[in-house]
C-alpha cells in the first residue's frame, strides 16, 4: 500500500515545537538549532498547503490545521515509540508518574517499594500534584488523578470511589467531653474546612440540616491529605476517604464516629494516552497496580472507543 508521508525530519521538527510552542526548546530537545527547526516547519507547512503556527505573537501559538496534526502527530510518535520498546523485549529507563497527593500519601509511597523491588531496571519518579498534567506538553509517562472520569480521549482504569466521611482523633472527641451519638452532634464539633462541598454532601445523606454553610469562607487546607494531618492533630474533624486511613484507624489516631458512608461518583484513576498502551514499562506498571485495586478497575477505553 502506497502511503504519502512528509519528511519524518521535519515532522519531528514541528511536533516537539508543537508541544512545546517553542523552536527554542524543540531545538533543545532536539539537539537542533532554532534555525533548523524553523526551516523544517516551512517545509511541513509547503507539503501541507497552509500555516501550522501563528507567528505574529508571543508566545507563538497553533492555528487549527497545527493543531489536528499536533494531536495526531504526537499520537502516532507514541505508538513508535511503544512498538520501539516492545521489539526491544524489556523495559527499562524512567517511568514517571503525576499523582494526586492523596493518593502518593496515602498508599502509593507505602506500596511502591515493591514494585522497584521486582523491577529495579525501572527508575520511578513520582511527581506529586495537584495540577492536572499535559501529557502532550510533559514529560509524565502517566497520572493517578483523583476526581470525576478523565478525558475520553485517554485510557482510564478506576482504581477506586472516592467515598467519604467525617473522621476525627479520640483525643479531640475526650477533649471536648461530647459524646457523638447521632450525625447532628458533628455540628458541635470544630470541622476542618466546613464548606467543604463534601460536609454538605455527608449531612444530607446522614439527614441532617446544616444551614449557613453553603458559601466558600476561602478557608481551604488544599486537599484531604493535609485535613487527615489537621485531623490527627486534634485540630477538628475532617471529611475523608477512610481507604487511605486504615492505618491510622488500626493505630488509633483516627476514627470515623458513624458507621455511615458517603457515596460518591469522583473517584481515582490510572489513566495515559492511548498510544501507550503497550508501552512495556507502563505496561508492567499498569498490571502491578491493578492487582491491587481488582474490584474497581474497569477501561474506559472499552466503553469509549479508544483503542
Amino acid at each position: 500500500m502506497s502511503r504519502s508521508l512528509p519528511p519524518l525530519a521535519a515532522l519531528r521538527a514541528f511536533e516537539a515545537a508543537a508541544r512545546h510552542l517553542s523552536f527554542t526548546r524543540a531545538a533543545a530537545e532536539l539537539g537542533m538549532t532554532q534555525a533548523a527547526v524553523s526551516y523544517q516547519i516551512r517545509v511541513l507547512e509547503e507539503r501541507v498547503g497552509t500555516p501550522l503556527f501563528l507567528r505574529g505573537k508571543r508566545p507563538i501559538s497553533l492555528t487549527d490545521a497545527g493543531r489536528r496534526l499536533g494531536t495526531d502527530t504526537t499520537g502516532a510518535f507514541d505508538l513508535i515509540a511503544a512498538a520501539f520498546e516492545a521489539a526491544k523485549g524489556g523495559a527499562s529507563g524512567v517511568l514517571t508518574i503525576s499523582v494526586i497527593p492523596t493518593f502518593a500519601t496515602g498508599w502509593l509511597a507505602r506500596h511502591l517499594y515493591a514494585f522497584q523491588l521486582a523491577h529495579p531496571e525501572i527508575a520511578v519518579r513520582l511527581h506529586a500534584t495537584r495540577d492536572v498534567s499535559d501529557f502532550e506538553r510533559e514529560p509524565v509517562d502517566l497520572a493517578i488523578r483523583g476526581g470525576p472520569p478523565p478525558s475520553p480521549a485517554l485510557v482510564s482504569h478506576k482504581l477506586l470511589s472516592a467515598d467519604f466521611t467525617p473522621m476525627l482523633s479520640p483525643a479531640l472527641e475526650a477533649k471536648i467531653g461530647l459524646a457523638l451519638r447521632e450525625p447532628a452532634d458533628l455540628l458541635r464539633y470544630p470541622l476542618i474546612d466546613p464548606t467543604d462541598p463534601w460536609w454538605n454532601e455527608w449531612f444530607a445523606h446522614a439527614g441532617v440540616k446544616r444551614p449557613g454553610f453553603d458559601k466558600d469562607d476561602g478557608h481551604k487546607m488544599g486537599g484531604q491529605d493535609l485535613e487527615a494531618i489537621a485531623a490527627i492533630s486534634g485540630h477538628g474533624v475532617a471529611i475523608l476517604t477512610p481507604f487511605f486511613y486504615r492505618d491510622d484507624v488500626a493505630a488509633g489516631r483516627l476514627r470515623p464516629p458513624f458507621d455511615l458512608l458517603c457515596p460518591s461518583s469522583r473517584g481515582y484513576w490510572l489513566c495515559y494516552p492511548p498510544g501507550r498502551r503497550n508501552a512495556p514499562k507502563i505496561r508492567l506498571f499498569r498490571e502491578w497496580l491493578l492487582g491491587h485495586f481488582p474490584e474497581e478497575d474497569g477501561d474506559l477505553s472499552s466503553r469509549k472507543g479508544i483503542g
